[in-house]
């Protein structure tokens, strides 16, 4: 079963999402600011991380960044899951090695769902 690991502080999105792709078959790990998501990445391995840019004790920005300077962590696909659609916080999140930038009011939970499936599909080719 394939891991992945939320990393939202709004706990009814967190819920909802978790609700979805645990439906979808998922094991699902949930992480309410940037730290705890930082220590659970490291502990749990997860196969996909969905973060939020927007988070307390350490930004989505902050996240994403240690992430990518681990060599043990760097190859897991994040997907950058947000409210913030400026161009620049976009262009950022890409550069810095998200595979995805997600703007949730302008994607359904299940198009979240499938996105993160295509996603790990090409992964694991």
């Amino acid at each position: 079963m394939q891991k992945i690991l939320i990393i939202e502080d709004d706990p009814f999105l967190s819920e909802m999402y978790a609700a979805k792709f645990n439906q979808a078959g998922f094991e699902v790990g949930v992480a309410a600011d940037g730290q705890e998501g930082l220590e659970k990445i490291e502990k749990e391995r997860p196969d996909l991380i969905l973060l939020d840019i927007v988070l307390p004790k350490a930004d989505g920005f902050d996240v994403l960044e240690k992430i990518k300077k681990n060599e043990e962590l760097e190859k897991i696909p994040v997907i950058l899951l947000t409210n913030l659609g400026q161009k620049d916080d976009v262009e950022k999140g890409l550069k810095m090695g998200a595979r995805e930038y997600i703007i949730k009011a302008h994607f359904t939970p299940s198009a979240v769902v499938a996105k993160v499936k295509e996603i790990l599909a090409k992964v694991n080719r």
